[in-house]
Order: structure tokens, then C-alpha cells, then sequence
């Protein structure tokens, strides 16, 4: 089942995709409220929100070409409590990112790129001990903090280039989203399309600019997928430039993709006694397979990123812009 998120106004609505249409749910306004809705009747959530798919039936094309008066929204969010929602993701876990995130440490650390770089030993740590058995505990991944529901732009958002940045640079991949129950266990919600922004100029200098690197904008949707397949799963990501292709390259996700089990990512994740606390959303990304940055490309205001999954829905689209500089520093007001 693909699920959207819409704004009318002041209005907000569910919908289920059946292309060309969006058929609107009645009695919930937000996926938060059908997740916590399943949950305390301990109802499917397909089975749910198929019996709540009572409303108007929507064009989704004039929604996707923002000819209508409906807008797509990121495919979760928490609108009262923004801080409720927790982003982050786990990194090194596609060859192919591993490859671009040698290459970029291995300069900065001026070492040749035959030399193993802490990045690429993880990543050997994740293909011998990040797929344990079912039951077993495997090898912990790199995990990273990205923000809270702040951060997260809805599809044909701009994602911005911080004044503080050196750079920006698109990251397709997929995301899982979770709720946690009022007793403290996780739910996988499902999965959406998304868009990792990433400052990789900075993460170059040295890797433990990592954390540093993720704190900025992110996009999500435009649906969410419940029930999902995700073991092997090809995509698309492609920069546009004044309307024409910059960059693109045919991507791959999915666990046979993977140095680590999704159940291993989850588990080192969620063992974490704050990562469970009742009510809160999470977004953990799971890792991308290309960057146009390892093929030196640099993301200007204007450009348009694309990001498409089979089986995920319609592409994810968002224009880049860039913030103006910060030249003076942040002042602190001290209480007296």
C-alpha cells in the first residue's frame, strides 16, 4: 500500500494511491494519526486505512504537477511536536558508497587509496559480521544524527546549502520510518523515497566531520510504502541544470545490496533505551549506493535533484537553493 500526506490550505489529509487517483481517508488528518490509531486497536494498518478510504477521489497528476489545490506534504511528520520525530541514518553500507568514502578520506588523509581508511574498515567489519542469524546480534554500523522533524522538506521543497556550508550534495537513497508504542516497542511504518543532503566538501577535510556534514535539510515522499519489498531494489537519481541532465546514474538498494541486515540496522539502532521512547517518529536512512560528488559534481542554486525507486512511487523532486553566507559569528546572549 502507497500512502501520501496532503495540505489544502489549512487543510490536511491522508490519501491512498490508485494511480491516477488519491483516494482521501476519512477521520484522520495525518499518517501519525491512522499509525496511532492501528496501533491502540490493534488493526492492520492497510486493513485500516482501506476502511477509512471513504473521501473524494483526487487526479494525482494535477497534485504531482502542482496544478491542484492540493499540495503533497513529506509522507510523515509529527504537525504539533516537530521534536517528536527523531532523524538519523546509518552510513557504509553499499559498496559503491564505501568506495567514493575511501577515496575521499584516503585524499584527506593523504594516504594512498591501496591503504585501508577507518571508513573502509568498518564497512569490512559490516560485510563479515553485519548480517548475523536471525535471533543474533551482528556487528554495530556507522550511525549518524541528521535532526529532527525541522529538517525534513516536502517533495518540489528546496533544499538549501547552509551559509555555513562549503557544499550540498544530494544522497539517494531509501528511508524506513518507525513509531514507538506506549510500551516502548518499535513498528516498521514502511519506507519512502529519499533525499540525504549532505555537506561532503566539509566530511572531506577530515571524516570525523561526519556529524557535522549531516546537520541540514532533508527531503522524504512523495508516498509511503507499507509492506514493502526490500531486498533488491533498483532506483535513479539525476541532476537537472537549466532543464537539462547534469548527472544520472542507475542506483541499487535493498539487502542483497548490503553489508548489513535490515534487522541488524534496526537492532543497533533501537537498543538504544532513548531511540524507544513512547510516541516518537523515526526516520533512519538507509544508506546510498552513488553520489554525483564522487564524480565531482557541485550542486549550484537552481539545480533540480531527482530520486527514483522502483516500486516506491512517483519520483522525489526538490530544487537547490543556497542561503547566504554567514561571515560574522552567532552571538550568545548570556542571562544575567
Amino acid at each position: 500500500m502507497r500512502l501520501v500526506q496532503l495540505a489544502n490550505g489549512d487543510l490536511r489529509g491522508v490519501a491512498i494511491v490508485e494511480e491516477p487517483h488519491l483516494v482521501l481517508l476519512s477521520e484522520v488528518t495525518t499518517i501519525y494519526q491512522l499509525v496511532q490509531r492501528a496501533l491502540a486497536q490493534k488493526a492492520a494498518l492497510t486493513k485500516l486505512a482501506t476502511s477509512l478510504a471513504t473521501g473524494d477521489r483526487i487526479l494525482y497528476d494535477n497534485v504531482y504537477r502542482q496544478e491542484s489545490s492540493w499540495k503533497l506534504l513529506a509522507p510523515i511528520d509529527v504537525p504539533s511536536a516537530p521534536q517528536m520525530m527523531l532523524v538519523s541514518g546509518t552510513g557504509l553500507t553499499h559498496l559503491g558508497s564505501a568506495r567514493e568514502r575511501q577515496a575521499m578520506h584516503a585524499e584527506a588523509m593523504k594516504k594512498s587509496e591501496a591503504e585501508m581508511t577507518d571508513s573502509m574498515r568498518m564497512f569490512e567489519w559490516g560485510r563479515e559480521k553485519g548480517r548475523p542469524a536471525e535471533g543474533e546480534i551482528g556487528v554495530a554500523p556507522e550511525w549518524f544524527y541528521k535532526g529532527d522533524g525541522f529538517i525534513v522538506r516536502a517533495p518540489f521543497d528546496s533544499l538549501s546549502i547552509p551559509g555555513h556550508a562549503e557544499d550540498g550534495g544530494e544522497e539517494g537513497e531509501l528511508a524506513a520510518i518507525y513509531i514507538i508504542d506506549n510500551e516502548g516497542q518499535p513498528h516498521r511504518i514502511g519506507m519512502c523515497t529519499g533525499n540525504e543532503f549532505s555537506d561532503h566538501v566539509f566530511e572531506r577535510r577530515n571524516y570525523l566531520n561526519l556529524a557535522g556534514s549531516k546537520l541540514r535539510s532533508c527531503s522524504l515522499g512523495p508516498e509511503l510504502v507499507v509492506g514493502c519489498n526490500f531486498s533488491d531494489v533498483p532506483g535513479r537519481v539525476r541532476i537537472l541544470r537549466n532543464n537539462v541532465s547534469l548527472w544520472a546514474r542507475e542506483i541499487r538498494t535493498g539487502e542483497e545490496n548490503m553489508c548489513h541486515s535490515l534487522a541488524n540496522l534496526e537492532h543497533h539502532h533501537f537498543k538504544f533505551a532513548g531511540h524507544r521512547q513512547p510516541g516518537m517518529i523515526h526516520v533512519h536512512f538507509l544508506g546510498a549506493d552513488a553520489l554525483s560528488f564522487g564524480d565531482n559534481i557541485r550542486l549550484a542554486a537552481g539545480d533540480v535533484t531527482e530520486v527514483s525507486f522502483a516500486g516506491f512511487g512517483r519520483a522525489l523532486i526538490n530544487p537547490i537553493t543556497v542561503d547566504e553566507t554567514i561571515n560574522e559569528a552567532i552571538r550568545v546572549e548570556p542571562m544575567v
